[in-house]
């Protein structure tokens, strides 16, 4: 399951992303909001997502600047979440990092590049390097409170 998030200057680009997973055949929830609402916070829908993504699943998130959201996302325990420029650093971050959220910033991505991260997010895999898999679990280490 994919969720999704975005508060009102990523509302329309999330709109998008759900055209996108229909056509795709990808399962999703919209965590909200619902409109593009001014007076809207994203740490709200953020949160949302980053409680679903804790149960299993990836989570999409998006805003003006795409940093906020990411913001949010990397303070929820379990949650590793990489600010989306372009497909390649995408790429590496699942991969590498095994992210489970995308943040994107509506103000500083085009329609195209969107489309093609949300499409690398989705259907690239974790490496089961042991390097890697020593690095998650350092990270993990530090949201426990074990390194700090």
């Amino acid at each position: 399951m994919i969720y999704l998030a975005a508060d009102h200057r990523g509302f329309l680009l999330k709109e998008e992303i759900k055209q996108w997973l229909d056509d795709w055949g990808e399962p999703y929830e919209d965590m909200g909001n619902q409109k593009a609402d001014p007076k809207d916070d994203y740490p709200d829908y953020v949160l949302k997502v980053a409680e679903k993504i804790q149960q299993g699943g990836k989570g999409i998130a998006v805003c003006g600047s795409g940093v906020g959201v990411d913001i949010v996302a990397n303070k929820v325990k379990g949650i590793r979440s990489v600010l989306g420029y372009n497909q390649d650093e995408v790429k590496h971050a699942v991969e590498c990092e095994n992210v489970n959220m995308l943040s994107l910033g509506a103000d500083y991505v085009s329609e195209g590049q969107a489309k093609e991260m949300v499409k690398v997010f989705l259907h690239s895999q974790p490496s089961k390097e042991v390097r890697h898999l020593r690095r998650i679990d350092k990270i993990k280490k530090i949201e426990g409170g074990s390194l700090c």
